[in-house]
């Protein structure tokens, strides 16, 4: 069943087509890379005069599932018969019309059979997903055949995809092997024109335990120690960011001077424990658990985190509080136990699930509308990843939100996404000793109308009800929705307590 496309992926193609099927895409999670290749695959497939085979190369079993499962759906009946497998524990026969690899089994065997098509007098289309996967020299091997395509380099054509493309040099050896970048769809224009569903994110500032911090300034002065020795003895560590300055540290560990070895791989250390100091402050959880409470779970909640014991304590606290509703997400569980948990959460039996970095890529929930980042990245392309999985449309899903945990003591970043505009970042105030939240801006908004209210005389039960529903609207962004679409909540509401609550935020959003 194939899906009309939006004019991003139509003006795409064109641009891919124009570039002799060649080149690479860079598309925002959730936008619809997998439907514009399916559709590229189809379009060349009539315009070629050899009979197509579509080689796609995933990062993991569980995209292979997903791209085998959308691509039963774009095709008929009958060449849905003609996909097959590679890797994961299967092994399609190599003569399949489309073939999906993952990348450990393609490594030994993709180049081979994209040149035994070509000899075949077939013509190829390798589409290369996650494509900033394929940089590194052992995933490299996949595009072996490139020096040996004459003469039939005008029958290959290939398609990388990715929500980050590499830069640098790695940027230009993916270039060298699926063509120049020929579309790039951000975020932004991609929630402007409703392609990926409206979100807001929210900053929350944390701060350290008193042990904590006073670990932490031990650990920076340390590190500030061995740097500036390093530092004297090379220069240009100074002209490098956080992580080409990693990058020479690990060489520098493998020094001659026996003083400069040893100084990078202190720094080196001292800067891992550091920075597990700085993703299991004891706040976070604190914070994470309040946050849910306050959000409750009539939408789904998918929590991120980057330690698995954090994940496990966050678990335990929850699930005395939300029996049954609470799943877990990470390697140690095994693979089994993770399909079963990712398929409640899709069934909405469970409505929060923490996961850990597993999660990053290769899933798809569209209905999950509430992300957590408890402990965060610094890896710009594993945050768009993490927004990319809450973002995606579906029909009644009106907007996503985002809630970015950090310590404010600490080196770790206080801007989830920069390039994000700033009208969809909030700042709030997390209030440990009363488990409650603090926008200033909003709450300065909540204090005018109370006022208001109280000066108009009303019963004090009227006025203790506003006060709630505005305690509720403040981990929010509902008083930033267009009047009309609020007025339409005020209609729809079931109970008087959900009519209080959107009339409060329409008054909210009157005195923007």
């Amino acid at each position: 069943m194939q899906q009309e496309l939006y004019p991003w992926q139509e003006d795409c193609l064109k641009r891919w087509f124009a570039n002799n099927g060649r080149g690479m895409v860079q598309a925002v999670t959730g936008s619809g890379k997998t439907l514009l290749a399916l559709t590229a695959a189809k379009r060349l497939s009539e315009k070629t005069d050899r009979e197509l085979r579509v080689k796609i190369v995933v990062p993991t079993s569980t995209l292979m599932h997903q791209w085998n499962h959308t691509l039963r759906n774009f095709l008929d009946e009958n060449t849905s018969k003609m996909i097959g497998l590679r890797g994961g524990g299967y092994k399609s026969a190599a003569d399949c019309r489309y073939m999906i690899y993952v990348i450990n089994s393609a490594r030994y065997e993709l180049a081979r059979q994209i040149l035994s098509e070509l000899h075949h007098e077939k013509a190829v289309l390798l589409i290369a997903d996650e494509c900033h996967h394929y940089t590194s020299r052992q995933n490299q091997l996949i595009f072996e055949f490139l020096p040996h395509l004459q003469p039939d380099e005008k029958h290959f054509f290939s398609l990388g995809l990715s929500a980050t493309l590499p830069a640098g040099q790695a940027g230009h050896e993916l270039a060298a092997a699926l063509g120049r970048r020929i579309y790039s769809y951000e975020m932004e224009a991609a929630a402007a024109r409703r392609t990926v569903c409206p979100y807001n994110i929210f900053h929350i500032g944390l701060s350290f335990q008193r042990d904590e911090w006073a670990e932490y300034q031990e650990l920076s002065d340390r590190m500030s120690v061995l740097y500036f020795r390093l530092l004297s003895a090379f220069p240009e560590l100074g002209r490098f960011n956080q992580q080409e300055r990693f990058e020479l540290l690990r060489s520098l560990s493998g020094n001659k001077n026996k003083g400069i070895a040893d100084a990078a791989r202190q720094y080196i250390r001292l800067s891992f424990i550091r920075k597990n100091l700085v993703c299991m402050a004891s706040e976070r959880l604190d914070c994470a658990y309040d946050l849910i409470k306050s959000l409750g779970i009539h939408d789904k909640i998918l929590v991120f985190g980057e330690r698995i014991r954090q994940a496990e304590e966050l678990y335990t606290r929850l699930r005395n509080d939300y029996p049954g509703k609470v799943g877990r997400y990470h390697s140690k569980l095994g693979n089994q136990a993770n399909k079963n948990a990712m398929e409640r959460f899709r069934l909405g039996d469970i409505r929060i699930l923490i996961a850990c970095k597993a999660i990053d890529e290769g899933v798809d929930v569209p209905d999950t509308a509430i992300g957590i980042i408890l402990s965060g990245t610094s890896t710009q392309r594993q945050r768009v990843q993490r927004l990319g999985r809450i973002i995606r449309q579906k029909e009644g899903k009106e907007s996503a939100l985002l809630y970015y945990l950090h310590i404010t003591e600490s080196s770790e970043d206080a801007c989830f996404l920069p390039n994000a505009s700033k009208n969809r970042i909030f700042d709030l105030e997390y209030l440990p000793n009363t488990g409650s939240f603090m926008n200033h801006h909003y709450m300065k908004n909540a204090r005018i109308l109370i006022e208001r209210m109280k000066e108009a005389n009303l019963p004090e039960k009227q006025i203790q009800e506003a006060i709630r529903c505005f305690d509720l609207g403040v981990i929010k962004a509902d008083w930033m929705i267009e009047i009309h679409a609020i007025e339409q909540h005020i209609q729809n509401a079931k109970t008087t307590k959900e009519r209080n609550y959107w009339m409060c935020m329409k008054k909210m959003a009157e005195l923007q």
